[in-house]
């Protein structure tokens, strides 16, 4: 039982910062290759930050529920885990925030922009507030991937102070 938590928790923590870390590259990727096609790109994109984030949400209420059952199972000392607890919930709350607040306000200005957002112009006040939005996407992005490496560290810790 210990070696399956421990690989729950492992898998959960891999697949998330996996994605975290792969994503900016393929969005990358997409939007240098569909380059006359910003709207397509984003389209894609915006469609892949969505899986991204279904897929942080699953892999957070599995590492949560691994490092809640953990000390109970005589797996990690019950200090050890805190912190990294309190960091994913943080980063269930940054996705989420980011989920159903950020995105969907993009598509709101995205369609107020008249379904592409690179039609009005950069001094467009749709566009200004769309670009502050994507900004704020990435700020998220980043301080969730932070702060999952930050609970990966603190899980390696945990395993030298095992009980």
């Amino acid at each position: 039982m210990k070696t399956l938590l421990r690989t729950l928790l492992a898998l959960s923590l891999i697949v998330w910062m996996g994605a975290e870390v792969f994503f900016p590259i393929v969005a990358a990727i997409t939007f240098s290759t569909l380059q006359p096609d910003t709207h397509t790109a984003g389209t894609i994109v915006g469609q892949l930050i969505r899986i991204l984030h279904g897929m942080g949400l699953v892999s957070g209420m599995v590492a949560l529920a691994v490092m809640a059952l953990a000390p109970a199972r005589g797996i990690y000392k019950p200090r050890a885990v805190l912190a990294p607890m309190v960091l994913v919930v943080a980063m269930i709350a940054f996705t989420v925030y980011s989920q159903y607040g950020i995105i969907p306000a993009m598509e709101r200005d995205r369609i107020a922009a008249g379904g592409a957002i690179d039609v009005g112009g950069l001094a467009d006040a749709t566009t200004e507030h769309f670009n502050k939005l994507h900004n704020r996407s990435e700020l998220v992005e980043e301080a969730v991937l932070l702060m999952g490496l930050a609970t990966v560290v603190l899980m390696a810790r945990a395993e030298t102070t095992r009980t």
